[in-house]
């Protein structure tokens, strides 16, 4: 079988002795030259090519980065309130907070002078944790029933409730002291 191809191989070159040895055609060399410095230019576009990749990839890791920031920064929800139904329910809802952070400033200044006792204290924080529970309840349905009159409606009666309670214990514990204050005086005297 070598044989077969050997004999092929040179009766090829026999017959095309003329062709091999006849000088290149003109403008071969120039234009092999030409094809040299192609070559030279394809590993340049391999590596832009590598660095295209590149470049998507670190687009393709601060995208993703971007995102997951997103989604760890978003902010989280909002509880309803009566600010979030209407401007007049935020006046009413701001006149609340306010008095009731006024009496419970007030409060704590009577604690601190010594006019309430231990017991009353813990009674006043388990009013305002049931305070705190029943608001949190109210906060819940407000948030599945926005447009609830009978939530918006009972959440401005605990806000009204709490703050009487506030104020009624505080005005009896300023009555208390005035007395305290007046036998002090007159036992001086």
């Amino acid at each position: 079988m070598m044989n077969d191809f050997d004999d092929i191989l040179e009766k090829t070159f026999r017959d095309n002795k003329a062709i091999f040895e006849e000088d290149a055609p003109p403008g071969h060399f120039e234009r092999f030259e030409q094809r040299l410095n192609q070559q030279h230019i394809r590993p340049f576009y391999r590596q832009r090519k590598f660095y295209l990749r590149v470049a998507a990839a670190v687009v393709f890791v601060l995208l993703v980065g971007n995102q997951v920031r997103m989604y760890m920064d978003r902010p989280a929800e909002q509880p309803a309130t009566l600010s979030s139904v209407s401007p007049e329910y935020r006046e009413a809802e701001f006149y609340y907070t306010t008095s009731i952070d006024e009496g419970m400033r007030h409060w704590k200044r009577l604690t601190a002078d010594g006019e309430i006792s231990q017991e009353e204290q813990d009674m006043m924080k388990q009013e305002i944790a049931e305070f705190d529970a029943t608001y949190k309840r109210l906060q819940e349905e407000l948030a599945a029933n926005p447009e609830d009159e009978r939530v918006i409606n009972a959440m401005l009666e605990l806000y009204q409730t709490r703050l009487s309670i506030i104020n009624l214990i505080i005005n009896k514990l300023e009555d208390i002291k005035k007395l305290k204050e007046n036998n002090h005086d007159e036992s001086e005297i």
